[in-house]
Parts: C-alpha cells; sequence; structure tokens
C-alpha cells in the first residue's frame, strides 16, 4: 500500500501558494492582545488556567462538556496534531482531498500518510469501506494501523459530512481500533443558507445527492461532531485562526477522551508540546481566552463572516457548475473544490496537462491564487482547484467591513470583477 508521496512533484508542497489574509482585527480583540503585552512569563505548556477554562465553557456550548484537564491548547493546528501524532504513534490514515497540514505532519515525523478516498456526498471523511480497505492492505503488508485524521467541516471541499455516512465511518475506525481526530476548526464557519443547484446540463448528481436540501433551498449545515458519536474514541482538534480570531494569530484548542486512555495521550501530547516549546504567547493566550468566551462582537463576527461567505461561495460554485465543471456544493468555509476535467481537452490544447499546470495557468489568466489538487493530496493528473471567496473581497480593511454589513455582498466591483474573470476562462474553455 501506498502512502501519500512526500513529494508529489518537486519540492512537497504543505500548502496554497497564498493563504487567505482574512477580514479586520476585531477592536476588541487588539485591545484585549495590547493590554496583555507586558505580560512577560511564558504561558503554561498546553495551556493556562484562564485559556483552559474559557475552552472549557467553548466545548459546553456546543454540547461536548468537560474540564481542563481534558484539554489542551497550543500555537495553532499544526504543532496540535504533530503532538498528537507523535503520542499516539503507528500509521496515519487521511482523506483524500485533505487539507495539505494534516498529511504533512505525518511527513514531519517520518511516518506514512495514507490516503482514502472520499465518497460522492462530501470530502472531509474517507469512503467507510475504501477505509477498511487501505487499512486491511496496511496491516496485511506489516504496518500499524493507529490514526485516522478527518475533517466533518471540511476544508478543501467546502463541504459537511452527513451524520449517517459520519457515523458509519466512525463506526468502522474504531472496530479497526483506529484513534480518530476530528479537525472541527470549520465548525463555526456554516453558511447559514444552503447553495441551490442550478438546473443546467453541466450539473453533476453529486454535487447535490437525493435527498439533500440544497436541491430545493431547504434546510442548512447539519453539523454533528464524532465525539458525540464514539467519545471514547475520539480526539477533537480545533484550529480558531479561520473563526474566533484573526488568520495570523495561531491558536488550536483539543478536547481529549475520558478515562485513562484519553489521559494517557493527553499526558504524552502535553510533553510533546514541552519539548517543541510550542504554546501561544502569554498576550496572544490572554486574547485567545478572551475570544473563547465568545463575547457580542466576537459572535456577530462569526455570524456575519458566515453569511458573507456563504454568499460568495456559492455564487463562485453556481459559475463553475453551470459551465459544467463538476463540484460538490459549499456548506462551510471560503472555498469550492472543483473538478475542472470535463475542459481536458481544452485546457491539454494551451499546454496544461496536470493540476500543477493548471494552477499556475489560472493563477496567470485570472491575475490571483488559485490552488491546484494535488497540494491537497490528490493525483496531479486530476485536474482539481480549489477557488477562494478572498478574490471577490475588497483589498482593504474598510471594504471588507462594508461587505460584512452589505445586503448584497456581490454587488460590488471586486466580487463583479473576480467572477467575471472566472466566467471568462470557463467560456473560453467550454466553447460557451
Amino acid at each position: 500500500m501506498e502512502p501519500m508521496p512526500a513529494e508529489p512533484r518537486g519540492r512537497a508542497l504543505f500548502g496554497p501558494p497564498v493563504e487567505p489574509s482574512g477580514l479586520p482585527v476585531l477592536p476588541g480583540l487588539a485591545e484585549r492582545l495590547a493590554a496583555s503585552a507586558g505580560r512577560g512569563a511564558p504561558e503554561p505548556v498546553g495551556g493556562g488556567p484562564e485559556l483552559l477554562d474559557a475552552a472549557c465553557g467553548y466545548w459546553a456550548r456546543r454540547g461536548l462538556a468537560t474540564g481542563p484537564e481534558r484539554l489542551l491548547a497550543a500555537a495553532g493546528p499544526q504543532p496540535l496534531l504533530l503532538a498528537l501524532l507523535a503520542a499516539a504513534g503507528g500509521d496515519v490514515f487521511t482523506t483524500r482531498p485533505c487539507a495539505p497540514w494534516h498529511s504533512a505532519q505525518p511527513l514531519v515525523l517520518g511516518r506514512p500518510a495514507y490516503p482514502v478516498p472520499v465518497p460522492a456526498e462530501c470530502g472531509g471523511v474517507p469512503d467507510p469501506f475504501a477505509l477498511l480497505e487501505t487499512v486491511r492492505r496496511v496491516r496485511a503488508e506489516g504496518g500499524a494501523p493507529r490514526v485516522l485524521v478527518l475533517s466533518p467541516a471540511d476544508d478543501p471541499t467546502g463541504t459537511t459530512a452527513p451524520p449517517e455516512l459520519l457515523h458509519e465511518v466512525c463506526e468502522a475506525a474504531a472496530g479497526e481500533g483506529l484513534l480518530i481526530i476530528s479537525d472541527e476548526t470549520d465548525r463555526d464557519a456554516l453558511h447559514p443558507s444552503p447553495v441551490s443547484v442550478p438546473d443546467t446540463p453541466g450539473t453533476p448528481d453529486a454535487a447535490a445527492p437525493p435527498g439533500d436540501p440544497a436541491r430545493d433551498g431547504r434546510g442548512r449545515p447539519v453539523f454533528v461532531s464524532p465525539a458525540e458519536m464514539l467519545p471514547e474514541h475520539v480526539v477533537v482538534l480545533a484550529g480558531l485562526g479561520t473563526t474566533l480570531l484573526p488568520p495570523g494569530w495561531p491558536a488550536a484548542i483539543a478536547r481529549f477522551p475520558a478515562g485513562r486512555e484519553g489521559a494517557g495521550l493527553r499526558a504524552a501530547a502535553l510533553g510533546v508540546l514541552a519539548g517543541t516549546r510550542t504554546g501561544p504567547g502569554a498576550p496572544l493566550a490572554a486574547a485567545v481566552a478572551h475570544a473563547l468566551t465568545e463575547p457580542p462582537d466576537v459572535t456577530e463576527r462569526l455570524r456575519a463572516a458566515a453569511r458573507l461567505h456563504g454568499i460568495l461561495a456559492a455564487a463562485l460554485y453556481r459559475t463553475v457548475v453551470r459551465h459544467g465543471a463538476l463540484g460538490r456544493p459549499p456548506r462551510a468555509g471560503d472555498r469550492v473544490y472543483a473538478d475542472l476535467g470535463p475542459f481536458g481537452d481544452a485546457l491539454a490544447a494551451r499546454g496544461v496537462g496536470d493540476s500543477v499546470e493548471l494552477e499556475v495557468h489560472l493563477t496567470r489568466r485570472l491575475g490571483f491564487p488559485v490552488a491546484g489538487g494535488h497540494r491537497f493530496g490528490d493525483p496531479p493528473d486530476a485536474l482539481r482547484v480549489r477557488f477562494t471567496t478572498e478574490p471577490l473581497l475588497a483589498p482593504d480593511g474598510p471594504g471588507r467591513l462594508r461587505a460584512l454589513t452589505a445586503a448584497d455582498p456581490l454587488d460590488s466591483p471586486h466580487a463583479a470583477r473576480s467572477l467575471t474573470l472566472v466566467t471568462g476562462a470557463l467560456d473560453e474553455w467550454s466553447g460557451g
């Protein structure tokens, strides 16, 4: 069984070429950070009492009551996942596609990461039958299956896993003795409204499976944590830099299972964090603790950002599938994952034969960064890309704040220009 290659083409690519810059920093968070700037003593490894108590409240409000003895904090989800994998040991299974940092951490540890394809319904979780077959093959070849990293609200696909499918995956993983690490970074970025699927010949059935509320505009995304299903098998990990905090403020929290095994895993992960000194600095920790209490300005920003990115991502999705590209409707975050395979002949005529070349070509053609699917673990010969809503937003802070409260965020020159550029490229390739 072949693990995910460390170098899909050239040097290892652990992330998109440019990450979104996000929304302006909330004044309340900036003030809390500034007020703590004089704190010179280091934050306790794994998080101090103020931060962990605030994290307890954060999880309790999401139906996952816990005590501080079952929590850890670190300076971002990447070092926290690295500590978890180092503590757990064994071989790691990820989804294909997946967030780049999911597959990067096992490679940093010198351990294999085995990618498992996602089902037709969504990204972020493996197909349960493919997971069982992959685990069986790895074990038969002398491997040591130990950890499954999944994401019920997914980057790169922007989808959410249906609860019944997620439960099937978790049961399969637990039955094989796998520890489940659930990346719930985007659980607070669910779009308030579903995406309507365009009634056009180019829209694939897989974009909205039968019974999906997006077909007729009913309902909204439903998020269920694996920790609600199989609490003794699940560590929940949440990066805070795309929801409660600005992207440039690295912070993450993890919640461990109750009982002896969970306590042992936490102690081992805490030891790794102590050795790497990857905790948030004391001033930032104070701001993180404040954000985790979710004061009114933070919750208002969360709701407004989810609405804004939902509207923009839906517009991107409709644009790409209307022209014949394939994809699943986005349900969370600021991204759309599109398969441009139907334009393969037209792209080949322009010298584009894989996702590496497609990334370069599209970025030059559109004038803003587009990440190829190879960065997310997909085979380079699959012509897939991840679009984000970043180019549809004004480049300046005041413009982005206006978009948060605009009746129609699409009624702006930045959104119109970016959508026109995407439409022009797709028209050219589809003959439209």
